[in-house]
């Protein structure tokens, strides 16, 4: 199981940021060229990012958000960053199918150029306007490099003309249509940044909640919040056990050849058997479980 409970953006204009980060234990790290790098900067950071990648070995999977292809500065983005070969592209400000089969096509030509493997740059997209979200899940399946669709939290706000409130309830409509459109498409769904680095109470209360919802992970902007993130996804010493028995005694009415399955007088039906075999892969997949129950 591929985690993606942490996607931790970097500016792609800070040398420091850049060679250090692999260290904070991130699933994901994205190489930032959009939004936290000023027009100025943007060829000096774009070649930066070039020589970390090309230079360091990074422990995590390696992302780059490049600038919408709508702009002066994203076919130069994939230029130089495609002879790297990231493990991910991120494009902003997806609103349609054919966004993504335009850097699809691109990505293609430069893997054909460099060598690489045909189809291993995979793809996500950032949806941030109220167009993106109604195209979510054309979006999501619009190329087989796609593995996660994000929502962009500022920019859907200024979009929707409103602006956060405590509960996020200006969210809601949005982040429910984003993980239906990810789910259907077998892809994973990623939460937007908490921007507040300081006010961790509500960055653990709007984690939970979209944890709760149904996201796989969440964008975060600073190291501080890598750890608590991982550990409201993880799942409780509790869960897990209780998935080992429920996968232990589904294992022995196979063995029984019963097509009744039951613990501690309860019926066990197929969902609940599924629920079990993804809360014992989720655990070790984060090193939790070592592997006590195989699947």
């Amino acid at each position: 199981m591929k985690l993606r409970r942490t996607m931790m953006f970097v500016p792609g204009n800070n040398p420091g940021m850049l060679i250090n980060a692999g260290i904070y234990g991130a699933d994901t790290i994205i190489f930032d060229l959009e939004d936290s790098v000023a027009i100025s900067e943007k060829d000096a950071a774009r070649h930066l990012v070039y020589n970390a990648m090309k230079a360091i070995k990074y422990p995590c999977e390696v992302a780059v958000r490049i600038n919408h292809i709508s702009t002066p500065f994203g076919y130069k983005d994939l230029e130089v960053i495609l002879a790297v070969k990231p493990d991910l592209i991120r494009l902003p400000k997806s609103e349609t199918a054919a966004d993504i089969q335009e850097i699809d096509a691109i990505i293609t030509a430069a893997e054909i150029k460099h060598g690489f493997v045909p189809g291993s740059i995979k793809m996500m997209a950032a949806i941030e306007t109220a167009k993106g979200i109604r195209n979510a899940f054309e979006i999501a399946t619009a190329s087989p490099r796609m593995v996660a669709i994000a929502i962009g939290g500022e920019d859907f706000l200024a979009d929707l003309q409103t602006s956060r409130t405590k509960d996020g309830k200006e969210f809601h409509s949005a982040r429910g249509q984003l993980i239906l459109a990810a789910r259907e498409a077998g892809i994973h769904a990623i939460d937007t940044v908490f921007g507040d680095v300081n006010n961790e109470e509500d960055f653990i209360a709007e984690t939970t909640r979209i944890k709760e919802m149904g996201f796989d992970g969440k964008s975060v902007v600073n190291p501080r919040q890598i750890n608590i993130t991982h550990q409201i996804f993880m799942p409780t010493t509790k869960e897990i056990d209780h998935a080992e028995r429920v996968i232990a005694a589904y294992k022995e009415s196979l063995a029984r050849k019963s097509g009744v399955v039951s613990l501690n007088g309860k019926m066990i039906d197929v969902p609940v058997v599924k629920r079990a075999e993804r809360t014992l892969a989720y655990a070790n997949a984060a090193g939790k479980n070592n592997g006590r129950v195989k699947l």
